[in-house]
């Protein structure tokens, strides 16, 4: 109840941006994390041609990000979530509907650019409604997108039951009906005309070490975020030995998420500097991947259920913390992203910093996956959790730098000269 309370004190345009996001992420992981399956099993595709369409859909959503962002300073950000929302539902409503590659390739495609217009542009809009406020705008948003990330899965599994076509359909009308919410509801904005070209604001936004220096350093962060969806379930699995388990992570998260996020970033807003409550998220994300390590690569799983049990917690306890951690870092993140230079460039800022994080985690899981797998054929099963927790260090001692360089900006004192 607290939660709505406190979304009710943003403009009616942030309400619903929050509302949206929980729309989004309970449509998308209703359907992609099921599609592999779908492809391999059911349309009998081989791992290259799911790798495939897998990857496209992922390289037209990571790799455009930056456009997005652009077109939201540019166009406005209302038209341009719209249009993403928009092309997500026809993207979803081909997987439903086509069987052949040709197909399934165009759906990658929409799909992953959709994403690639809509998430740069209703952050670039959050940041600029809530104005002061923009911190616990974002505490909100991750509540909101990490409940829509439980009940998607949820969801999807029982559809499942149905059918695949049935799952795809569902999400693809929930994404139409946020498209004809956001056309009804969400207020249009005067857009200041531009008075460079799009390459100009590109070079502008590249030329400001500070904000790369600051997106490379939160490399480590979107990284180990994406652990939630590869390393801890595996090793709630691993160490229970039930294929369940892996749902008991997202549940802890969830529950932690709604009953701490505002109480965090309330308590932290006026205590201290946002570098190093960012950098104390990410030691609390570095810590997490220590505990399972405790029960990782162990010979012969749980002897029975009340181990199980005690197997559990370990796993359970890290992604506690990683949950707390990321709690406690990405409001601040967000808050800080426009703070790098000028206002009419929020969205090509915001743009160009998910791309970099895009790519970072795919890298990122590309090695956790060699991690995971040598740690399997040479007995060592800490391996994969002590790669990630030099990610996590290293994230956080360059956000350290990077405060102690005085390169971060302030909520207070936007870095405008940062490029230097």
């Amino acid at each position: 109840m607290k939660t709505w309370r406190e979304m009710r004190g943003f403009p009616l345009a942030v309400q619903l941006l929050l509302v949206n996001q929980l729309g989004v992420n309970t449509g998308f992981y209703l359907l992609i994390p099921y599609l592999a399956t779908h492809l391999g099993e059911n349309l009998g595709m081989s791992a290259a041609v799911v790798g495939v369409v897998l990857g496209v859909r992922n390289l037209s959503q990571q790799g455009l990000f930056i456009i997005g962002g652009s077109a939201a300073d540019r166009l406005g950000a209302r038209g341009v979530i719209i249009a993403g929302c928009a092309l997500r539902t026809a993207g979803f409503g081909l997987f439903a509907l086509g069987d052949n590659l040709a197909v399934l390739l165009a759906a990658s495609v929409l799909s992953g650019f959709a994403g690639a217009l809509f998430n740069p542009a209703v952050r670039a809009y959050i940041s600029q409604e809530a104005a002061e406020r923009k911190v616990e705008a974002f505490a909100l948003f991750n509540v909101f997108a990490t409940t829509g990330a439980l009940i998607g899965p949820l969801l999807g599994s029982v559809l499942l039951l149905v059918d695949f076509r049935t799952s795809a359909l569902t999400a693809a009308g929930l994404f139409a009906v946020l498209t004809l919410a956001q056309a009804l509801v969400l207020p249009a904005r005067k857009v200041e005309p531009s008075k460079g070209t799009v390459l100009a604001d590109w070079r502008e936004v590249v030329a400001n070490r500070a904000f790369l220096a600051f997106a490379l350093a939160m490399v480590g962060m979107f990284t180990l975020e994406n652990q939630l969806y590869l390393l801890l379930p595996h090793g709630a699995r691993e160490a229970t030995g039930w294929d369940g388990a892996a749902g008991l992570v997202f549940l802890t998260g969830t529950l932690a998420n709604l009953a701490l996020q505002l109480r965090i970033t309330r308590a932290l807003k006026h205590r201290g500097n946002r570098g190093l409550w960012i950098s104390a998220g990410l030691g609390l994300m570095t810590l997490a991947f220590l505990p399972p390590s405790v029960v990782a690569g162990g010979s012969g799983g749980p002897g029975s259920a009340a181990d199980a049990a005690l197997r559990a917690l370990p796993v359970l306890a890290g992604a506690l913390l990683l949950y707390l951690g990321v709690m406690v870092a990405q409001p601040f993140v967000m808050e800080l992203i426009p703070g790098f230079g000028r206002s009419e460039l929020t969205g090509t800022y915001f743009g160009l910093f998910y791309m970099v994080s895009g790519v970072a985690a795919a890298v990122g899981n590309t090695v956790v996956g060699w991690a995971m797998d040598t740690g399997e054929r040479g007995a060592l099963g800490w391996l994969p959790w002590a790669c990630c927790a030099l990610f996590g260090l290293t994230s956080a001692l360059g956000v350290v730098w990077l405060h102690r360089l005085g390169s971060l900006p302030t909520p207070s004192k936007p870095a405008v000269t940062a490029a230097a």
